[in-house]
């Protein structure tokens, strides 16, 4: 091994590059005589013939090298798979097995030697297409996608030619998105996509890029790394490991159980009645902000600690109602979903709560006069074949209180009252009802009135604004017709007597 690692120049390098390699291989017959050929050129002859010998040593060495060559393209290939295992290993004083000339190698370069196989070409990995998509790798993220995908791999399926490679692949694609695609509608997940808790229906959200705050923890939510969950009743939103921390049950089913205001302002009893704790998870509080900041709900009059009270803002309907008051105030995370929910549901009775604020705001006397109108023109549009088949009453889908009675409203009527948008919207539906009872429908026009009182030949309305109605008997007058004959309705009066002749005269019957 030591005579081996000199280098020396000429001939000697060459034998020292031969005799590294073939050490490297665990067959130790090619070492030996790679050995010999080395001891033989560095034994020194008598006589003067080194050259000689030097030269002989390099022909061998270069004989030897081809035969290193072939011996290691036949045993250390393993892309060659034509190349079986050899029988026996070559020993000391056997040469190697003579070669047909299509095997033979040509001349081999002094430097790296380069191994070719003619029977086939190595195949290293370098065919492979390594920057296509993989076969498992698809980028289609809901159900509609991965169906399109699926017809798309059919026709190409149908397209390619049969028992072709490529359609085995196309296969084993369409096979791998039938798969996505059943795991998708039937997923086997440990986190399933509903649970229900504390009357909470949560429900799997699938966006990745809206950006969300969890109700419980108060943290970010990272749709792309995170699970989380919304509440589809009152959209209450938290991670997964959050859901078995909930402690409040959902607002939802108090609004459809108990669906009714606070009409209180601000009904606070002190913190010591809370135990200065949080009205809602029980959390330590003071108002000096030790341990937790106390903060009040102008709902509900009581303090919540920073994790239930976010100081989101919302209109108070009892400052609405009593002092007609829209400023928003800081309320409570509950109470801002319990608002939320309760907008649009009609549970204030005005009338009632505050009569005085009809003589305050003159929008109200408007809508109320509006409200009346349409509940006059509501059986027309029943009786009516063609307002069914325009669906008129649809225009009040999302007020269907006014179409059932007058006196309820909603916070939503009142904040778009104090904005001036309601008072527009309903003059615009109450002139459309008109038009169709009045103008375009013939039916509607014939079940008009006529004014007993006058006898004038115009046809009269209920809902017009220079008519009165009769509280007995419905029949429609003019205004100044009906007040200024202080006598009875004539319709009514008509009716009573009808209702005398029938009792007073007696049947056949019990005259025989």
């Amino acid at each position: 091994m030591a005579v081996l690692s000199l280098r020396a120049p000429g001939p000697w390098q060459a034998i020292q590059v031969w005799a590294d390699r073939t050490l490297l291989t665990p067959h130790t017959g090619v070492t030996s005589q790679v050995l010999g050929v080395a001891a033989a050129v560095m034994t020194p002859l008598p006589g003067g013939h080194t050259a000689g010998r030097t030269r002989e040593a390099r022909w061998d060495a270069m004989e030897y090298d081809e035969k290193l060559a072939r011996f290691r393209q036949a045993h250390l290939n393993p892309f060659n798979k034509q190349s079986g295992p050899r029988q026996h290993e070559q020993g000391p004083g056997e040469e190697a097995p003579d070669v047909t000339p299509e095997e033979a190698l040509p001349e081999l370069p002094p430097g790296e030697p380069e191994f070719r196989c003619p029977e086939r070409v190595m195949d290293l990995g370098l065919s492979e297409d390594h920057f296509s998509r993989p076969v498992g790798l698809f980028l289609a993220s809901d159900v509609q996608q991965l169906q399109q995908a699926i017809e798309e791999c059919k026709q190409v399926i149908l397209e390619l030619p049969e028992q072709s490679e490529k359609q085995k692949d196309a296969v084993v694609r369409l096979i791998h998105l039938r798969l996505k695609l059943q795991e998708l509608k039937d997923p086997n997940e440990d986190e399933p996509n509903i649970q229900v808790l504390l009357e909470h229906r949560f429900y799997k959200e699938k966006s990745k890029s809206v950006k969300q705050t969890c109700d419980k923890c108060n943290t970010i939510i990272w749709g792309l790394i995170q699970t989380w969950y919304t509440c589809t009743g009152c959209y209450y939103r938290c991670h997964s490991k959050c859901l078995n921390l909930i402690s409040k049950p959902c607002v939802s089913s108090k609004v459809s159980h108990q669906a009714e205001y606070e009409l209180n302002i601000c009904p606070e009893t002190g913190l010591d009645s809370q135990d200065y704790r949080c009205a809602e998870c029980r959390a330590p509080i003071s108002l000096r902000g030790v341990p937790s900041e106390a903060r009040q709900c102008d709902y509900t009059g009581q303090y919540y600690c920073s994790h239930c009270h976010w100081n989101d803002l919302a209109v108070i309907p009892a400052r609405v109602v009593h002092n007609w008051d829209f400023e928003p105030r800081k309320v409570s995370r509950c109470s801002m979903r319990y608002l939320a929910l309760m907008v649009s549901r009609p549970v204030l009775r005005l009338r009632e709560i505050n009569p005085l604020l009809f003589s305050y705001v003159e929008e109200l006397v408007e809508i109320r006069k509006l409200r009346q109108d349409i509940l006059l023109m509501k059986p027309y549009f029943i009786t009516c074949r063609e307002a069914m088949e325009a669906r008129l009453l649809l225009q009040l889908q999302d007020r269907q209180h006014f179409v059932e009675n007058d006196e309820m409203y909603s916070v939503q009527d009142l904040l778009d009252v104090h904005a001036g948008r309601l008072g527009c919207s309903l003059t615009e539906i109450h002139t459309l009802f008109a038009k169709h009872i009045k103008l375009d429908c013939e039916r509607c026009q014939a079940k008009g009135f006529v004014c007993e009182l006058c006898r004038e030949g115009d046809v009269l309305f209920p809902f017009d604004s220079h008519t009165s109605v009769c509280a007995d008997c419905s029949a429609v007058f003019h205004r100044d017709c009906y007040y200024d004959n202080s006598t009875t309705c004539p319709k009514c009066a008509r009716l009573s007597l009808r209702k005398q002749s029938l009792f007073q005269e007696p049947g056949p019957d019990v005259e025989a």
